[in-house]
């Protein structure tokens, strides 16, 4: 039997079933989490946000408490399984859909279509994706935002081989965003970085705030 690879659901839902998808904090990403209690850059509701890759549903959650309107995106149905338990849903405020984020057309026939969204927020998508598949990532996202839309996100810019969690290079994360369309605010190495319930810590986070170009 061939087992799932890891850029299927059924992979993850196995890592989440297990407890050994890496990463799992518990809490929001605390530089996230920083940013928004007190960066002058911060993103402010209202706004419909999409939380790509959500896992358990963190970040999703923060968001909603805040005020914005917010899809939390997976294609692995375990992790919406415990989002759910973890935090719920509300009407108009919090939901969760299982879906691929690299999929327009499934995207487009849950509500998701394009220019529908105001800001999205990415922590751990980036990384858990095989790098090959991340020019479909930028072209996703920036077809979800609306002109001006935001997208904030904390990015694991580690050089170790292999994956996931892949690494990134921050200047060529940052060129890559310019050329998908989008206009940098904010690129900075996050400074409060947690330590994982591996016990490995985030070393080389970068956190960047970019807007999608108005044309």
């Amino acid at each position: 039997m061939v087992s799932p690879r890891p850029d299927t659901g059924s992979w993850w839902d196995l890592r989440y079933r297990e407890g050994s998808d890496r990463w799992e904090l518990g809490v929001p990403a605390p530089p996230l989490q920083l940013l928004f209690q007190s960066h002058a850059h911060a993103p402010q509701p209202p706004g419909r946000v999409v939380v790509p890759g959500c896992g358990r549903g963190h970040e999703a959650a923060l968001l909603a408490g805040l005020g914005f309107e917010v899809v939390g995106v997976d294609f692995s149905a375990e992790a919406l399984r415990e989002a759910r338990h973890l935090h719920g849903e509300q009407s108009g405020r919090l939901r969760w859909l299982q879906a691929d984020v690299l999929d327009a057309d499934q995207l487009a026939s849950a509500g998701l279509g394009s220019a529908s969204c105001d800001g999205v927020l990415e922590h751990t998508c980036y990384c858990a994706i095989d790098p090959e598949l991340r020019l479909a990532y930028r072209k996703s996202v920036a077809q979800l935002l609306r002109p001006q839309g935001w997208l904030l996100g904390l990015f694991w810019c580690h050089g170790r081989p292999g994956g996931p969690p892949y690494g990134s290079d921050p200047a060529q994360l940052m060129a890559d965003f310019h050329a998908a369309g989008f206009s940098q605010e904010l690129w900075v190495q996050a400074a409060n970085s947690a330590t994982g319930a591996d016990g490995q810590p985030r070393d080389s986070e970068w956190i960047g705030l970019w807007r999608r170009a108005a044309h």
